[in-house]
């Protein structure tokens, strides 16, 4: 058809109602009428560029023109398109019906079948099998409106967001053109190659694909879970950075903190303020104030009020250092082993027992826990101390003590008489977490007191030996067996001289003691004339404990 006779009924309908006009190639406004003349200079209006058939029906619709075919509109630099409309002249507005299409420069694209436009406030409405194009987004639903004021698009009975990593899913959402960012609340669901995000809101921009979390949200990756109600999570890097006691968490572990830094690619966490770190398998947990947690060595390190708690016994044991560190060995195979290591001011409470030492390391492969420079180990009325104490753990508590060098053991028996031995090496036996028995060997004193069966004093038996072995009942020294070859004195209580009270490095260590587990915190250390001498040795190995062979 020759386009001059296609276009005629336009031009002739454009003739008939704006007059002559000197530029006649360009279109014209669709809206004419307005009762304000500054009201009327004011208006943006809606042109038609081409529709195939005009016509009027007023039975139909007596305010609007029908428009039938190859419909085109333009309002600014938006261009829309459809296969038929009902234009209002007087209101500035269409309503356009299949196959519609918005165009905004080469960016911006909006589909639907069916589309309502105000010129005046510039809301598009558009319906059913709605899709908006920009740039590398598309946004798909059955409802859309669209205020072109501030590009924004925002839809409320279901939709899609996609963009090159990821699909958004969510029942309300909101989507803005010019800043790339989109608000999403109800029933959110992201969905990445990677992971899963669910929340109930959740703000993301298409251009960084980084999600602000501002509402209760999971993420889940594999065995690998976050929990976060405030924080930003980067899908590309898949960096997290979580607020407001956020959690991290996989099969067995939890960390929890004030706020946290996680990178799942990386595999590892830095956490702030009041951390909580809990092992459910080995029924421990670690706090502190800062700590840096590395998934690919399974390894925690810990300061700033570090305590670990182990409550795999029933009873809990705490224990605070400067810095507490966990790592596992071998891992992925069947030599699998974990240490802890405490540095510096270790203190440890747990009803039964409490503990002091410079430094530690505990080691799974034979739940030995070894404590260093001026160690002390309470338990009950008694102490032990030496250069070096090993503690040997089993399910229920603790199995055996081993006490290296400069030993000595005291048992409290009020506040002037005590029991004392002391030797270059201890054993100690427990049963039911007290001590049961103990061996000691090399350089033996025994300073004893000899009770009858009213628990009065008889008298004090000083002893030197090669070795000794001894037995509690109840907890308490019950009797002692030496050698015969061994030397002792035996003085009455009014008799016993004020030098042999006491062994020359005698000491109670009461002010030093943890007494409940908010006191772990305050470190006290011995006073300094009570301090282990720094004695220099040779690699000279001691003879063997033959009792307790087996066991080391």
């Amino acid at each position: 058809m020759n386009s001059a006779i296609r276009h005629f009924p336009i031009l002739l309908l454009s003739f008939l109602l704006f007059g002559v006009n000197t530029k006649a190639q360009e279109p014209q406004p669709v809206a004419v009428a307005a009762t304000d003349s500054s009201a009327l200079s004011k208006r943006t209006y809606i042109y038609l560029l081409h529709a195939d058939v005009t016509k009027f029906d007023k039975r139909r619709d007596p305010d609007a023109t029908i428009l039938v075919g190859d419909v085109v509109f333009r309002r600014d630099s938006m261009y829309m398109y459809c296969d038929s409309a009902f234009l209002y002249r007087q209101q500035n507005s269409f309503k356009a019906y299949g196959n519609v299409r918005m165009e905004q420069g080469d960016t911006l694209f909006l589909y639907g079948d069916f589309l309502d436009y105000n010129g005046d406030t510039n809301l598009a409405r558009v319906r059913n099998n709605v899709r908006l194009e920009d740039c590398t987004s598309v946004l798909e639903t059955d409802s859309l409106d669209f205020d072109r004021n501030i590009n924004l698009g925002y839809y409320f009975a279901g939709g899609t967001l996609f963009d090159e990593q990821s699909t958004l899913d969510s029942y309300w959402g909101e989507y803005n053109v010019n800043t790339k960012n989109a608000v999403f609340t109800d029933a959110v669901v992201l969905q990445n190659p990677q992971f899963v995000l669910e929340s109930d809101t959740l703000h993301y921009n298409t251009n960084t694909n980084v999600a602000t979390i501002v509402g209760p949200t999971n993420i889940n990756s594999g065995a690998n879970h976050i929990y976060s109600e405030l924080g930003y999570y980067d899908t590309n890097t898949r960096q997290a950075t979580l607020l407001n006691r956020s959690v991290v968490s996989n099969d067995n572990k939890e960390l929890t903190a004030d706020s946290l830094f996680y990178d799942a690619i990386a595999a590892y966490s830095e956490a702030y303020g009041h951390i909580v770190y809990a092992d459910t398998i080995s029924k421990n947990m670690l706090t502190g104030d800062y700590g840096y947690f590395n998934e690919m060595v399974d390894s925690a390190f810990v300061t700033d009020r570090a305590v670990v708690m182990d409550f795999s016994q029933g009873d809990t044991l705490y224990m605070h250092a400067d810095t507490i560190w966990a790592v596992s060995h071998n891992l992925n195979t069947d030599s699998l082993y974990r240490q802890v290591r405490a540095f510096h001011h270790v203190r440890a409470f747990r009803s039964d027992i409490q503990a002091v030492c410079d430094s530690l390391v505990f080691d799974s492969r034979d739940t030995c826990m070894t404590m260093y420079k001026d160690p002390i180990l309470w338990n009950n009325g008694q102490q032990l101390l030496g250069e070096e104490i090993k503690v040997y753990m089993d399910t229920a508590s603790i199995d055996w003590v081993h006490v290296i060098n400069q030993t000595l053991y005291v048992d409290k028996l009020d506040s002037v008489n005590y029991n004392q031995i002391r030797g270059k090496e201890m054993i100690f036996l427990f049963k039911d977490k007290r001590l049961d028995e103990m061996q000691v060997l090399g350089n033996v004193e025994v300073v004893y007191f000899a009770m009858d069966e009213d628990s009065l004093y008889m008298g004090m038996n000083t002893t030197t030996s090669g070795k000794l072995n001894a037995y509690m009942k109840d907890g308490e020294m019950n009797k002692i067996v030496v050698p015969t070859e061994s030397t002792g004195v035996f003085y009455p209580m009014s008799l016993i001289p004020a030098d042999k009270h006491y062994l020359g490095n005698f000491a109670w260590f009461d002010y030093v003691r943890p007494i409940s587990k908010q006191d772990i915190f305050l470190w006290r250390g011995k006073s300094r004339d009570m301090q282990l001498k720094k004695i220099e040795r040779s690699n000279v190995p001691l003879p063997t404990l033959d009792r307790f062979k087996e066991k080391e």
